[in-house]
């Protein structure tokens, strides 16, 4: 029988279909650290694909990557290696896009922070910590693919927002059921945004794309939100800015070091609202996207070709 090896925690649902077709390995399995050596298919979800594993890929036939971003896969050396990468586009989408919007309100309401204090019994003086209503600002939305089209229609249809966007790979005609105003520059839209909201995959070109000059560009009350990745972000520029009394705050739910150390500067501001990158964590998407890494690994081992290859 064939092997497949799970890497990561993953619903059951795609565990149990795995089995039905293979034998399965799953983490926390100490055995995992061998999948180089014995796999033929591979389900990952976080866990780092290095070009050392794959120079040890004896049989690896696929590896399949929950989620969109495969920025912790070496692709390069797993096309060198003949090892095609594929993954579940659209499927998280709609969480994704709930987080963002919450963490974005969670910041605006200061829930996190009353949440906080309630629990510590401190006193509060709610004049000191006024939010900021949402109602017709305009949010700015970086990237224009399946989740900021989600994430643009719930600021519309909740808040009357007014969107800007900018996406240089999108196509012209892209949202034309969308009331937006689509921006040329990156700066014409930090310079609109009330909300700014990153929608686009870690790439050596957005890595960083967002530093001190960008963020001093954004209105002064302000707030980012980042369910992207970590390294789109320069983390040490925005607690600079923000510990400077620029921005109203961020919500965070990808860091560049995952998890982040309890000591991360950024984590010690109140106006910081911090997941550990669970957009994606619904019972729901789980289910789903589990069932469809483990079918698109199951047909690549039964000879069919691979579906939403990245390499």
């Amino acid at each position: 029988m064939k092997k497949i090896y799970i890497l990561d925690a993953f619903h059951e649902a795609g565990i149990k279909l795995a089995k039905q077709h293979a034998d399965v390995v799953c983490w926390p399995d100490p055995e995992i650290v061998n999948w180089p050596e014995n796999a033929d298919g591979v389900m990952v979800r976080m866990t780092p694909v290095t070009e050392a594993d794959l120079t040890r890929a004896k049989n690896v036939k696929i590896i399949c990557k929950q989620g969109v971003g495969v920025d912790t896969i070496d692709l390069e050396a797993a096309k060198r290696h003949n090892i095609p990468v594929c993954r579940t586009p659209g499927v998280n989408s709609e969480a994704v896009a709930e987080l963002a919007f919450s963490l974005a309100l969670s910041v605006t309401r200061r829930i996190a922070r009353f949440d906080r204090m309630l629990r510590a019994g401190e006193k509060i003086v709610r004049p000191d910590h006024l939010g900021i209503q949402m109602e017709g600002k305009t949010v700015g939305l970086i990237g224009m693919g399946n989740i900021s089209t989600r994430v643009a229609k719930k600021w519309i249809g909740a808040f009357g927002a007014q969107i800007v966007t900018y996406d240089p790979y999108a196509p012209e005609n892209a949202w034309s059921d969308i009331p937006h105003i689509r921006c040329h520059t990156l700066e014409q839209v930090l310079a609109q945004a009330h909300v700014l909201s990153l929608h686009l995959p870690l790439t050596p070109e957005s890595r960083h794309l967002i530093g001190h000059g960008q963020l001093k560009a954004m209105k002064a009350d302000a707030v980012i939100v980042n369910t992207s990745r970590g390294g789109i972000i320069d983390e040490k520029a925005l607690f600079e800015v923000m510990d400077g009394g620029h921005l109203f705050g961020a919500g965070l739910d990808v860091f560049e070091q995952e998890p982040p150390p309890s000591d991360h500067p950024l984590l010690s501001l109140p106006n910081v609202v911090a997941t550990p990158h669970a957009a994606g964590g619904t019972r729901e998407t789980q289910e789903r996207s589990s069932l469809l890494v483990a079918q698109q690994v199951i047909d690549v081992l039964n000879g069919q070709p691979p579906v939403n290859q990245v390499n």
